[in-house]
């Protein structure tokens, strides 16, 4: 089996047509580091050369799904990075390059010829939600959640799937207001396929993960590809190359700033308590003087040598 750094894949020993991909950082949340982005594209490109394997299950090891990008290492970090230059005026073309890349290296999920379950326990929040809607069907426990809270400050869903996977109108409430749906809420909005208690969580999926094994696998590409290019029609690249830049402006904009600042003052979980309270967001003028004051009380504005994580005091 091949050998990564954050996750694992290898055939599931009952059912060997399907794959299990375990997003394995547990003691950060499964939280998404630089390496996270390309080794699922390269766990997908692995299992896409296996001709027994017809379908892939995405899951998290230990509390949750995935707690989306590091912020113990971005956010709250004086790093100099794609996603967070200290360097002033920052090259928005720098951060889009490297965005993109990890866009798409999520988007394998989507783009395999192999049928993606995402088996979702605890958070699938922030970036943890790109990978989860980047897969084709969607499980959930009732009591996990799911949702992109950094919409209120520092994000932009890159992968831009919630109006696909929801339609405008949910999709708005929930990019407005950064809120975070339970399963029950997720399979009510049409947003899971499913979602039942956690200890059925495990039976649920493979059911369905069987279910589909049974198709031929060139049946499967080919209805995939069907039901994908009615989204590519859409417009589903060009909302995601637009998100995609609108994602380093927020992180790079007076607001984005005062968020990384007050992150580096008082350290990610305060940051991430202020963004999620509904407590307004300093803005504009507002936010640059707050920026002059932290950094004044820093000893000056930093000249490092980068993106985002929390569900509640974690990864984000």
């Amino acid at each position: 089996m091949p050998a990564y750094s954050t996750l694992s894949i290898s055939p599931d020993p009952q059912h060997p047509a399907i794959a299990r991909l375990l997003l394995n950082r547990p003691e950060r949340l499964n939280a998404i580091n630089d390496e996270t982005p390309r080794e699922i594209r390269a766990a997908v490109e692995w299992a896409n050369t296996q001709p027994q394997i017809h379908v892939i299950v995405v899951e998290g090891a230990g509390k949750g799904f995935c707690g989306g990008y590091d912020l113990s290492q971005f956010g709250e970090g004086l790093i100099e990075h794609p996603c967070q230059q200290e360097s002033s005026p920052w090259d928005p073309m720098v951060d889009y390059a490297y965005m993109k890349r990890n866009t798409e290296d999520f988007m394998s999920l989507w783009r395999s010829a192999k049928p993606t379950i995402a088996k979702v326990h605890g958070a699938a929040v922030a970036g943890g939600s790109d990978i989860a809607l980047s897969c084709d069907l969607l499980v959930m426990a009732e009591d996990a959640r799911i949702g992109y809270m950094p919409t209120r400050v520092w994000g932009c869903p890159t992968t831009a799937m919630w109006t696909y996977r929801l339609g405008p109108t949910r999709a708005k409430q929930l990019m407005f207001t950064g809120d975070l749906i339970d399963g029950r809420t997720a399979a009510e909005w049409g947003l899971a396929n499913e979602a039942v208690p956690v200890d059925q969580l495990e039976a649920a999926t493979m059911r369905l993960a069987t279910r589909i094994a049974g198709v031929p696998a060139g049946h499967l590409a080919m209805h995939k590809m069907v039901v994908n290019q009615v989204m590519l029609n859409m417009g589903l690249e060009q909302s995601q190359m637009m998100a995609t830049v609108f994602d380093g402006i927020t992180r790079h904009n007076p607001e984005g700033l005062w968020f990384r600042r007050y992150a580096q003052a008082n350290g990610f979980k305060a940051a991430v308590a202020w963004r999620d309270s509904g407590r307004p967001i300093p803005e504009g003028d507002e936010a640059r003087a707050l920026i002059r004051e932290m950094e004044a009380a820093a000893g000056g504005s930093p000249t490092a040598d980068g993106p985002d994580a929390a569900a509640k005091g974690a990864p984000d």
